[in-house]
């Protein structure tokens, strides 16, 4: 479960993590109104379940009342992929010297937590591990003890902090750790930790995801789910009945059989895609089931294009074409589609697809690399 950064911030602070004082705004006028209570030079920052808010103008300064609710008006009700801001948090500006990186997430090979930090901070963590991995140190914590003071002064340490944030750090490292344990979390992040010109050391932002299987003992924070607002399409899509994931990607993913779905993402990784979503229509699909699939998944303004991968079976191929082209009539023009089917009514599912004049694969590689490249002609063209 997604929380946002104001919830995030509730927690940490009361694991005694440093963070600025601030409240919620979603109007405006109650911006200006915090900001007159603040008393000093303020940041408005977009309440919502993704990153990447700076970039889309979802943060703004004001240094006067006027100028917050300014900057809330601007912000409030702005799109930031998909998700239409509600609210806003007011807090005070901050004057950072220096920014770094705190983070524990879950380790599938060692089946641990791990501890991340970097000197590279205020910047998305997945970009520095691209092109500077190096700069980010990384640690299992034993979930017997937590992280104690003398391994987060270690990490810190080797991470290349300062020792004039060193202590501060560490406290806070050694805090953030156990926030993850006792919240049931799946991450918890400090991006970016703020070195202030006072000589401070604080959470400039938070990030808690908070593990769904543990919500039995959260109760808390249970209340505070929002699934239409965390993932309006993954709500839609569990009230249509359909087993849908959004993902990151631009490339639309349909299978059936949860299987079959992951082996598509990876193999369309593979041939240079990213994935969009996850959608497993099942066993026995009609036609209207691959229709509703294939509309829905178009909803996503992110996806360029859309393969589909059925293994024939009690789902038969003819059904999957036939829904195809029934949605093909109202897609986006110039959606790039690409069919692979195997198994049972293949062919004449194939058969009706060519006299549609759609796209099919071979096979699984043949459909990934196909869609691949249609979307980047698509995007070249564009």
């Amino acid at each position: 479960m997604k929380i946002h950064e104001y919830q995030a911030k509730d927690i940490l602070a009361r694991y005694g993590v440093p963070v600025q004082p601030g409240k919620v705004a979603q109007t405006p006028d109650e911006a200006e109104t915090i900001a007159r209570e603040l008393g000093e030079p303020v940041v408005i920052k977009a309440q919502v379940y993704v990153g990447g808010r700076g970039k889309a103008g979802g943060i703004q300064f004001g240094d006067t009342p006027e100028e917050a609710r300014d900057a809330a008006a601007r912000v409030l009700g702005m799109g930031i992929k998909g998700l239409i801001v509600e609210k806003v948090l007011v807090t005070p500006k901050v004057d950072i010297k220096e920014e770094y990186y705190l983070g524990i997430t879950l380790d599938r090979k060692t089946q641990a937590p791990v501890v991340m930090v970097s000197v590279a901070g205020g910047i998305d963590i997945e970009e520095v591990a691209e092109k500077t991995p190096e700069k980010i140190i990384k640690q299992p914590i034993d979930m017997r003890w937590g992280l104690r003071t003398f391994e987060a002064l270690d990490i810190l340490t080797r991470a290349g902090f300062p020792s004039y944030v060193l202590r501060q750090s560490a406290a806070i490292l050694v805090s953030l750790a156990k926030a993850f344990i006792e919240s049931d979390a799946s991450l918890t992040e400090i991006n970016p930790l703020a070195y202030t010109a006072d000589g401070k050391v604080l959470a400039a932002d938070g990030k808690i995801v908070i593990d769904d299987n543990g919500l039995f003992r959260q109760k808390e924070y249970a209340t505070w789910a929002e699934p239409e607002e965390a993932n309006p399409l993954e709500y839609e899509a569990k009230k249509e009945g359909l087993t849908y994931v959004k993902l990151d990607g631009n490339v639309g993913i349909i299978g059936n059989g949860a299987g079959l779905v992951m082996t598509t993402l990876d193999m369309v990784a593979r041939s240079g895609g990213k994935p969009a979503n996850f959608l497993d229509i099942g066993g026995g699909a009609k036609a209207e089931v691959m229709y509703k699939s294939l509309t829905f998944v178009a909803r996503d303004p992110q996806v360029k294009g859309i393969l589909v991968n059925i293994f024939g079976g009690i789902t038969r191929g003819e059904e999957v074409a036939k829904g195809v082209i029934m949605a093909q009539k109202e897609l986006p023009a110039g959606l790039p589609i690409v069919v692979r089917l195997s198994g049972t009514g293949a062919e004449e599912g194939r058969a009706l697809l060519k006299d549609a004049g759609l796209d099919w694969g071979t096979n699984m590689r043949d459909a990934s690399e196909k869609i691949v490249a249609a979307i980047a002609q698509t995007e070249k063209g564009q």
